[in-house]
């Protein structure tokens, strides 16, 4: 007996809500949990307009969550360089924080999941930004410090800002995958 087309649209709906919490949690890591939530809508559209000949998502909710994704990468990236520029840094403290916070992040990842990846990446940016401000910016320890911390606030809040947009994407492809 084939299996009913309804329990098919359950089963998808379902798979695309978990995969999308499950997106969340990858971008707790800082890895890219909204485009992985995405991906696993634009799946589930292509099946569902192959096999059922209907679109499972409004097209405009997809393009949506695009929209808030790309949002979230750009808040990400310039995050912690802005806040060094804030704080009174160069292109050097800005690129120290990127790289930092790369470097944070990975190795707060093997130390705390999740919580040591978000204050990894947060402490990587400050301490990327001090180093290369006080030892190629020529600043003083004070001010290479004040340089430090706008980079790791930045990034902390940028971190946080691309959680909760992933938890948006999340939550409106849950309830999108059941309307």
């Amino acid at each position: 007996m084939p299996i009913p087309p309804v329990t098919w649209d359950i089963a998808i709906g379902l798979g695309v809500s978990v995969l999308a919490w499950v997106g969340v949690l990858l971008a707790a890591f800082t890895l890219p949990g909204i485009w992985f939530a995405i991906v696993a809508a634009g799946l589930a559209q292509w099946w569902s307009i192959e096999h059922r000949s209907e679109p499972m998502f409004n097209w405009w909710t997809l393009g949506a969550c695009v929209g808030i994704a790309l949002a979230a990468e750009l808040i990400e990236f310039g995050a912690s360089a802005v806040g060094a520029a804030k704080a009174g840094g160069t292109k050097k403290g800005a690129i120290g924080s990127v790289v930092g916070a790369i470097a944070g992040a990975v190795v707060g990842s093997f130390i705390l999941p999740v919580i040591g990846t978000i204050l990894g990446a947060a402490i990587g940016a400050g301490a990327g930004a001090l180093v290369l401000e006080k030892h190629l910016g020529q600043k003083s320890w004070g001010e290479a410090g004040k340089v430090g911390a706008g980079a790791a606030i930045g990034r902390l809040v940028a971190t946080l800002a691309k959680v909760a947009l992933a938890a948006v994407v999340a939550a409106i492809l849950s309830v999108a995958a059941f309307v």
